[in-house]
């Protein structure tokens, strides 16, 4: 008999979330009965760390999965995490990790990625699912850069973030 595989984690540092990561969510749940989220600390990203804290990060998922109806469906649940991703998984008992690829750039990130998780834990598998066309151009700096110029952002992101994003920029937008 097959080994199904019934918990995921989608990781991400999610600074902010975007349409597209919940998308890339709902899709996990809609693929597999558990999904967590795991929202990486990301302390040195970029040389310069997060625009958001952990706990804003984490907070802003929850309502964000809220608030698209994503929670609704059951299953899912967003999670702090520090260290490697696969003593998270472990931890968890999830035997996936979920991400999505906009580009063939991102594409060759993440096979580095799923590749040294496949030495670090060989039982962990890698699930790739495309982006949705519609969300294949968005990213979280691009968010964050907007919001700080006072563009348009709501047709990136949830609206609970756009009222984060305007609070910590201080723009109108």
């Amino acid at each position: 008999m097959p080994n199904h595989i019934q918990h995921v984690v989608v990781p991400g540092t999610f600074d902010p979330v975007t349409l597209g990561h919940v998308d890339v969510i709902n899709r996990a749940r809609h693929l597999f009965p558990q999904v967590t989220v795991a929202v990486a600390e990301s302390r040195t990203k970029r040389g310069i760390g997060t625009a958001f804290s952990l706990e804003e990060r984490v907070d802003m998922l929850r309502e964000a999965l809220d608030e698209q109806g994503v929670s609704s469906l059951g299953g899912v649940s967003v999670l702090p995490f520090t260290g490697l991703l696969v003593d998270f998984c472990r931890q968890q008992g999830a035997g996936g990790v979920v991400k999505g690829l906009r580009a063939m750039t991102d594409f060759e990130s993440e096979l580095q990625q799923a590749d040294l998780n496949a030495q670090l834990a060989p039982d962990l598998e890698s699930v790739f699912v495309m982006s949705n066309p519609g969300y294949g151009y968005v990213s979280s700096s691009i968010v964050r850069e907007l919001a700080l110029l006072g563009g348009p952002v709501e047709m990136l992101v949830p609206a609970c973030v756009v009222r984060r994003l305007r609070e910590h920029y201080g723009t109108e937008g």
